[in-house]
């Protein structure tokens, strides 16, 4: 474990091979799994902000969750979380060409919105447990991912070298310099 800044790093973050393959995995994430993908509470209002800038690029099924039950449901643990489609898809995945894709990344793409998706999702496979005063990182193993495994491992890329984006978004770009500095 790496401890920067109130945040606990797991080692496979740090020395775990992956970058994505969606073409192998059709981005079964967002479609496999027993609850949404988890959201922050001020992304709950980000989202409905949005909503009519999202929606065009929703399933029909995907919009008729939202409008009957929200945009944020509950997992076992009481944790917000996006939505499911009968207990599968999240709400705001549409699909092209046979690939589960994000219809709130598609409207930030497309221009229409400035936020990108939840984190959780931007972070995938990085979860965050949130504790009073720290953070930690941990890396959801999960067969879905395997062929992001090997592919990493091809390109030698880690978990946390392909997911520095997404983490400098949420810790900052100061903090992804003081991990690399600390773990070389």
């Amino acid at each position: 474990m790496l401890s920067i800044d109130h945040v606990l790093i797991s080692d496979e973050i740090l020395n775990q091979y992956f970058t994505c393959d969606i073409s192998a995995c059709r981005g079964r994430c967002c479609v496999e799994g027993d609850a949404g993908a988890p959201l922050e509470e001020e992304e709950i209002a980000v989202i409905e902000d949005f909503l009519d800038d999202i929606k065009p690029y929703m399933s029909q099924e995907g919009i008729q969750i939202v409008e009957r039950n929200g945009i944020f449901d509950y997992d076992m643990d009481g944790i917000l979380v996006t939505p499911l489609i009968n207990d599968r898809e999240c709400a705001f995945v549409y699909f092209e060409s046979n690939i589960a894709q994000c219809a709130i990344e598609k409207a930030f793409l497309e221009r229409k919105i400035d936020f990108q998706k939840p984190i959780s999702c931007h972070l995938y496979p990085i979860r965050i447990k949130k504790f009073d005063y720290y953070d930690r990182l941990d890396y959801h193993h999960w067969a879905v991912c395997e062929q992001a495994q090997k592919s990493g491992k091809i390109l030698k890329t880690t978990i946390f070298d392909y997911l520095s984006e997404p983490l400098a978004r949420r810790y900052g770009k100061e903090w992804i310099e003081k991990v690399k500095k600390n773990f070389q």
